[in-house]
């Protein structure tokens, strides 16, 4: 860890259970935004890859050959 993350660590320990609830929600929800903002956009991308494969714009490969090319590209 940074020294500025030991000393707000450190800092955040000393404080009152409810305001280290507080603190943690706060954060959690900091981390949580950009989560939901990613999610959605991938939701999206979904939507069109289905659209574009249903109006036959899209190549389909075999599960079996994305796999084996993934593990020959793993070693």
């Amino acid at each position: 860890m940074t020294k500025s993350l030991n000393l707000i660590e450190r800092q955040a320990l000393e404080l009152t259970v409810e305001e280290r609830a507080k603190l943690a929600e706060l954060l959690l929800d900091s981390v949580r935004s950009p989560i939901a903002d990613v999610e959605s956009a991938w939701a999206i991308e979904i939507e069109n890859r289905v659209a574009a494969f249903d109006r036959g714009e899209m190549q389909a490969y075999p599960a079996e050959d994305v796999f084996a090319e993934a593990r020959s590209l793993s070693h």
